[in-house]
């Protein structure tokens, strides 16, 4: 096992060092360029400022865009990584590893809950509609999930926003925080007010993500149904409670495992769409911002940032394969 995991370790640095040098050619060719947009609208453009912004682009290593120029930017952004600095970001100035530890709370939690919620609908249907194959319940479910897994984020989004904000009037859009709520609240009332802003978003992310979760525990279930031991544990006499609950969900976890690779990125990464739609203040959001205007060291960071979380979501869903899979050996 422990030559294993050192032997996946080494593969995923190899496999971060290739996707660092990927995005930061992409993230160098982008069409934006955060420095010459501001200095364009701050001075002007004109022939005699072409100098002094190739000065400013000069300073943050941005004035050459060849492949000789971008290799050289590279190696010295990934000497600077090595010593523990990811840069500071264009918009603020502050330090990128600390603006992304200081905003990842918001997005963790609000990820974090709609998957326990997902998980704690999505599979049980899941199971109840393998079970009741082109049933009622079975038809009824497919539609809707089906449905809502059509619906695109922002289009969602704007419904509930639509609905819930703007007609009902029962929520508010924007912030954490009640803008009218008393500087002097209690703890009580600021976490209350606090989970009230976070229902809708909530609401979006679980819905939205009920329905892949859902299919893909159904058709695991079909095919642990459809088992020999399955057939002998009812041959057996076991009730069909027994048979669903011990041994079919059970083996139904086995596959479901492998989407641990994506949970962990999904927690930390934020979800952009959702965020920006809610006007919340976490990484998702803000890395859509860095995108737009151009924010090299913030995009370069939040992107590794993820790359790093995949590959051990990646490593740890094989290694819980091990475990709810006795027949699975490691290491050979």
């Amino acid at each position: 096992m422990v030559k294993y995991i050192i032997k996946r370790i080494l593969i995923s640095l190899l496999i971060l060092l290739g996707v660092s040098i990927f995005l930061y050619f992409l993230v160098r060719l982008m069409p934006v360029n955060y420095i010459r947009d501001q200095y364009y609208a701050t001075h002007g453009q004109s022939d005699s400022s072409e100098e002094e912004l190739y000065r400013f682009l000069q300073m943050y290593g941005l004035h050459d865009n060849s492949f000789g120029g971008i290799i050289s930017g590279y190696w010295g952004w990934l000497t600077k990584v090595f010593h523990g600095d990811f840069g500071k970001s264009f918009i603020d100035n502050q330090p990128v590893g600390q603006k992304i530890f200081n905003n990842m709370g918001v997005s963790f939690s609000i990820s974090f809950v709609s998957l326990i919620l997902q998980m704690i609908i999505a599979i049980p249907l899941g199971i109840k509609s393998a079970c009741n194959q082109y049933g009622k319940l079975d038809y009824t479910v497919t539609v809707l999930t089906m449905i809502g897994m059509s619906f695109p984020t922002f289009f969602f989004g704007s419904i509930v926003i639509k609905i819930f904000a703007v007609d009902l009037g029962w929520f508010e859009v924007g912030g954490l925080h009640t803008a009218t709520l008393p500087k002097n609240a209690t703890w009580f009332e600021s976490t209350v007010d606090l989970l009230w802003h976070m229902v809708m978003p909530m609401f979006v992310l679980v819905i939205l993500s009920i329905g892949s979760l859902m299919r893909y525990t159904r058709t695991n279930t079909l095919e642990v149904l459809n088992a020999d031991y399955i057939r002998t544990a009812r041959a057996k006499g076991l009730s069909e409670k027994t048979v669903v609950y011990k041994h079919v969900f059970r083996n139904t976890l086995i596959p479901l495992v492998t989407t641990l690779a994506g949970t962990l990125p999904g927690l930390f990464g934020g979800a952009m769409i959702t965020e920006t739609m809610f006007d919340l203040p976490g990484i998702g959001s803000l890395a859509y911002t860095a995108l737009t205007k151009g924010d090299i060291p913030f995009i370069m960071a939040y992107n590794m940032f993820l790359a790093v979380l995949t590959v051990i979501g990646v490593l740890l869903s094989d290694l819980m394969y091990a475990v709810v899979d006795p027949r699975v050996k490691l290491g050979k």
